[in-house]
């Protein structure tokens, strides 16, 4: 995969088509105590109580943006410099939703009564630290996480924005955020699970079972399919830096330095009471190819086809959490 030929030419073609019920089992491999162990881990690491809201282009100049995270409701918008507000989003005067409000010159202004919020602690109303990374806006809730805040949330590391295609998809499940994490600490289940993205599957690494061990990276050597047997082979490895991120780097092959994070936030209970869960993933992609430059000049027609290929994955992969979640409810499974 790391030779002068194979980095000339990223495409293969295999010899023949791949027969889905012909692969080699991943079941034993995949084992619940091992996948377990590294969600527990995950889960313990801290967070500061950040969670991820969203695109950053999904809060613009002009306009709040209402969100729920962890039964609270949030409001964000943009001042008149650009740089993003954040906080309860009831109004403090008779509860108007703030989502619904209009922004003026940078101030939220109410459109029940007027009252204008400029960002600033005011009548009872106390914001809310925000973080914009330039890809994904966070806000930090220390009711709702209940950690030891921080000052910034924990941050993959990733491909320079400004020589990259970066596309966020959002999906939402009736699932816990640690649904979500678990799908994603389970690389075996890849090809049979997704046979239209993935073939020739092999976790060449895994953690240790055992809980007490901080070594958590599982590296995958996996071909993804691009047309008929033609295929792209890559080495990645995944990591949990926190207890709601899941990251992805390619660390060999086609786009390396590329990475897909993974984001599980919290929104709330449905009316039956079960918990719902946003997926918010975004995709970086690099590559030192001379020819990725038109890759970059053609992003805004490429990150369409890169949000609809991520929700292609992600209606087989919420299917997945939703059930883990439902048997772990019902007791019929652990955790």
């Amino acid at each position: 995969m790391t030779g002068d030929r194979h980095s000339r030419f990223p495409l293969r073609m295999r010899r023949a088509p791949v027969d889905w019920a012909q692969q080699p089992p991943t079941w034993r491999a995949a084992s619940p105590q091992l996948i377990g162990a590294a969600l527990r881990r995950a889960l313990a690491r801290p967070s500061g109580n950040w969670f991820v809201v969203g695109a950053s282009h999904t809060v613009r100049p002009g306009r709040p943006y209402g969100r729920m995270v962890g039964g609270t409701e949030v409001v964000l918008w943009r001042d008149a410099t650009g740089a993003l507000r954040a906080g309860p989003g009831a109004c403090p005067h008779l509860g108007a939703p703030l989502r619904d409000s209009a922004v003026r010159c940078g101030t939220l202004i109410c459109h029940w009564h007027g009252l204008a919020l400029t960002g600033a602690p005011f009548a009872g109303w106390h914001p809310y630290p925000v973080h914009d990374d330039g890809l994904l806006i966070w806000v930090r809730l220390d009711q709702v996480g209940g950690e030891e805040p921080t000052s910034a949330p924990v941050l993959p590391v990733r491909p320079d924005l400004t020589r990259a295609v970066a596309a966020v998809y959002t999906g939402v499940g009736r699932c816990a955020p640690q649904d979500v994490v678990a799908n994603r600490l389970d690389p075996w289940h890849g090809a049979w699970l997704h046979p239209y993205s993935f073939v020739d599957l092999t976790v060449d690494d895994t953690p240790s079972a055992d809980p007490a061990v901080a070594d958590d990276a599982f590296a995958v050597t996996v071909s993804f399919k691009v047309a008929g047997r033609a295929v792209v082979p890559v080495r990645a490895v995944f990591t949990a830096p926190e207890p709601r991120t899941v990251v992805m780097h390619i660390t060999e092959g086609e786009g390396r330095g590329s990475v897909v994070e993974t984001h599980a936030t919290p929104l709330g209970l449905d009316a039956s009471g079960r918990p719902r869960t946003a997926v918010v993933e975004a995709v970086v992609a690099a590559s030192d190819r001379r020819g990725f430059a038109l890759a970059r000049a053609a992003a805004p027609l490429l990150r369409p086809l890169m949000r609809s290929a991520a929700g292609r994955l992600w209606r087989d992969d919420l299917a997945y959490a939703q059930r883990r979640w439902a048997l772990r409810a019902s007791g019929r499974f652990p955790g």
